[in-house]
């Protein structure tokens, strides 16, 4: 494996290691990701070099990100060695599972990949499971079963998920994302149609029936489907919403038209609430009863990252959150609305140059939902920097909307800003993909 200690990366290499596969692979430092592989017999080298790559490897694993300049994946390919992308490795693993699920869209992948694996280990069904998060449940990214069950997450970037043929299809949401890679919100829509229809005949899509683009992504579709969502007309829907005092949320579930009773969440914001019916339909249509997908999802008490309670610092309440796309700023925010706080301080890193330029009027208008805004550089990850954009830009339409905005170039003058300006019982949210989430670990590690 190129890249073992990436989230995905080591949950395959885990996999393949307890189906009795040696396994070994590089990247370029130790994590608890690795050390957790080298713990159960991988052997792991650290950088990435010509001499990893020897003749009596059979195959090697890499992912999208790997640069195509990579020694290894140059010398991999001058051996002639047999070699499948992560997402091609993925599919093929499905293939041997009698019950696949494969859950897509923009947004809540990890979290309603999580709500699912809840429910099926309530339900004894033993499943193997692949999340893009930490699941406390499963005390990591991977669970090994020994049943038929397999259920792993769908991700639309470079088609991954075009790779995958599931019994159960679930779409989420579809909205422009990932710009480096799609032309348009047309091709993002193409690739939904196409991922849909790889469901097997006698499957089950579970679908999004609040989207705009639901017709589109089932049209000549002979595969059976179910809707969720909020609109009363949707299959699986939800009525009188609440939350509770800690922004919980709950409602009351009606499936086909008939009310079937109260279902409690232990996690925040209506987004959770259309995460949880995708949960549902898809249980259900398992064959798992009503009171063991009840028990499973109050037992799931969020995804690390995922509106993350981190610690206090005085009366401030710390909280990290892995939105990185204006949509899931905009839920995560409301969600906090109906957390206890006095003022909302959000500290933003945003992902990407191309994300931001591609969406900087809509990450300024998610943003002004909170109090006072605090942004960080933004996060290069997988790209380079040409200067065409920056967390500047975000700060201006944010200034020219009168919001409370700060920029600070680097994590120490945002911390000691921080730790000046935000007081009494006011709600702290470091958010963003890269690696916002050190600021409020640093905040509370020096308190």
């Amino acid at each position: 494996f190129i890249g073992i200690g990436g989230i995905s990366m080591s949950g395959l290499a885990e996999i393949l290691l307890k189906e009795g596969f040696t396994v070994s692979g590089s990247d370029t430092k130790e994590s608890p990701l690795t050390k957790k592989l080298v713990s159960e017999g991988a052997h792991i080298i650290y950088g990435q070099k010509v001499e990893n790559i020897t003749r009596d490897i059979g195959c090697v694993v890499y992912t999208a990100a790997i640069n195509r300049n990579n020694p290894e994946l140059i010398e991999a390919v001058a051996l002639k060695i047999p070699m499948l992308t992560r997402a091609e490795l993925l599919g093929q693993l499905m293939k041997n599972y009698d019950t696949p699920i494969a859950v897509s869209g923009t947004h809540g992948k990890t979290t309603t990949t999580s709500m699912i694996s809840h429910i099926l280990l309530e339900g004894d069904l033993d499943p193997t499971i692949s999340v893009g998060g930490i699941l406390k449940a499963i005390g990591g990214n991977i669970r090994v079963g020994n049943s038929g069950t397999f259920i792993t997450e769908a991700c639309e970037y470079t088609n991954s998920f075009l790779e995958f043929y599931p019994l159960y299809s679930i779409i989420l949401n579809v909205e422009e994302d990932h710009m480096d890679f799609f032309k348009d919100i047309e091709d993002i829509k193409n690739s939904f149609h196409k991922f849909a229809s790889q469901t097997a005949d006698d499957g089950l899509i579970i679908i999004n029936g609040d989207m705009e683009h639901t017709d589109f992504i089932l049209n000549g579709l002979a595969q059976k489907h179910v809707t969720f969502g909020l609109n009363p007309e949707n299959d699986y829907t939800a009525t009188d919403i609440a939350f509770d005092k800690e922004g919980n949320a709950s409602y009351n579930l009606v499936a086909h038209g008939e009310p079937k009773g109260r279902i409690a969440l232990n996690v925040k914001g209506c987004h959770n609430v259309m995460n949880s019916l995708a949960a549902i339909a898809c249980t259900e249509a398992i064959g798992l009863p009503l009171d063991a997908i009840r028990k499973g999802l109050l037992s799931f008490g969020g995804t690390h990252r995922r509106f993350e309670y981190k610690g206090s610092l005085g009366d401030v309440t710390v909280i990290d959150d892995y939105a990185h796309h204006p949509t899931e700023i905009r839920a995560t925010l409301s969600a906090a609305k109906d957390y206890p706080h006095d003022e909302l301080w959000v500290i933003f890193q945003p992902h990407t140059y191309t994300r931001t330029k591609a969406f900087l009027p809509e990450f300024a208008k998610a943003l002004e939902q909170a109090d006072h805004i605090v942004l960080a550089d933004i996060y290069a990850a997988r790209e380079v920097d040409t200067g065409e954009v920056s967390s500047k830009d975000v700060m201006k339409l944010l200034q020219e909307d009168g919001q409370d905005v700060h920029y600070f170039p680097s994590f120490e003058e945002i911390k000691d800003f921080v730790k000046a300006h935000v007081k009494g019982h006011d709600l702290l949210i470091t958010m963003g993909a890269g690696n916002v989430v050190e600021i409020g670990e640093e905040l509370l590690a020096e308190k």
